[in-house]
C-alpha cells in the first residue's frame, strides 16, 4: 500500500506547491479562468496530437498549444477591456476543439475522460521525478527572474511560466484537477486573515489532496474526480464560514 500512496502523496505535494502560488496570484489579478482557459488550450494540442497523429510529440502539442494560449491572455490582459469574456471564450474554444478532434478517434471518449481528471493513484516514479524537475525550475524562475521584470515582459514570464506548469500538471492530472489546485487552496487562504495565504494554501491543498488519495484508494474511487470534489468543497465551505462583504 506504501509504495503506491507514498509517490502519490508526494506528487501532491508538490503540485500544491507550485500551483498555490499561480492560484493566489490569479484570484488576485481578478482573472480566475485563466488556468482554465490555457488548460484547455493545452488539452486541445493534446487531443490532436492523440486523435490526428497517434500522439506523436504529445508534449510538444500540448505545450504549444499552453504557450499560444498564455500568449493570447497576456494579450486581452493588456488590451482588451472584457478579459473575462475573452478568456471565457477561449475556454469554450479549447473544449469544443477537443471534442471535435477526439470524436474523429476510436478512443477519443476515452482520452477526454483522462484530459479532465486522470487516475494519479498510479502515476509512474520517472513521470513524478520529470514533473518534479520541470516545477523546481519553474520555481527558480519565479523567485529570481519574475520580480526583476516590469509591465509587458513580467505578464509575458508569468503567463509563460503558468502555461509550462500547466502542460505539465495536465498531462499528470487533467484540466479539472489543474483547476481546483489552482482556486480552491488559494480561496481558502485568501479569506482568513490571520495566517500567512502562501502557508495556508499549502496546508489546506496537501490537507484535501492526500485526503482524497485515500479515500479513493480504499474506496475505489476515481482519483482525480475525487481530489476535484474534496478540493471544491473544502473551498466552498471555507467561503461560507469565512467570507464577509465589508459593509461601507
Amino acid at each position: 500500500m506504501m509504495e503506491i500512496l507514498l509517490p502519490v502523496a508526494f506528487l501532491v505535494i508538490i503540485l500544491v506547491a507550485i500551483h498555490s502560488w499561480f492560484g493566489l496570484r490569479i484570484i488576485q489579478r481578478g482573472i480566475i479562468f485563466t488556468d482554465l482557459a490555457i488548460g484547455q488550450i493545452a488539452a486541445l494540442g493534446s487531443a490532436i496530437s492523440v486523435g490526428l497523429f497517434h500522439a506523436e510529440h504529445l508534449y510538444i502539442w500540448t505545450l504549444s498549444f499552453a504557450l499560444l494560449g498564455a500568449g493570447l491572455i497576456t494579450f486581452s490582459v493588456q488590451r482588451l477591456r472584457y478579459i473575462e469574456a475573452f478568456i471565457g471564450l477561449l475556454y469554450v474554444l479549447g473544449a469544443s476543439g477537443v471534442m471535435l478532434v477526439l470524436s474523429q478517434s476510436p478512443e477519443g471518449m476515452e482520452h477526454f475522460r483522462e484530459l479532465l481528471a486522470t487516475d494519479i493513484l498510479f502515476t509512474s516514479i520517472e513521470s513524478i521525478q520529470q514533473s518534479a524537475m520541470i516545477y523546481a525550475v519553474i520555481g527558480i524562475l519565479l523567485f529570481f527572474f519574475l520580480p526583476r521584470t516590469k509591465g509587458l515582459a513580467n505578464e509575458l514570464l508569468f503567463f509563460t511560466l503558468l502555461a509550462v506548469t500547466v502542460t505539465s500538471s495536465v498531462q499528470l492530472a487533467g484540466v479539472l484537477v489543474v483547476f481546483v489546485l489552482l482556486i480552491a487552496p488559494a480561496l481558502i487562504a485568501l479569506v482568513q486573515k490571520r495566517f500567512s495565504p502562501y502557508l495556508v494554501a499549502l496546508i489546506s491543498g496537501t490537507t484535501f489532496g492526500l485526503s482524497a488519495i485515500v479515500a479513493s484508494f480504499y474506496l475505489d474511487l476515481p482519483t482525480g474526480y475525487a481530489i476535484v470534489f474534496f478540493g471544491a468543497l473544502s473551498a466552498l465551505v471555507a467561503v461560507l464560514l469565512l467570507d464577509r462583504k465589508e459593509h461601507v
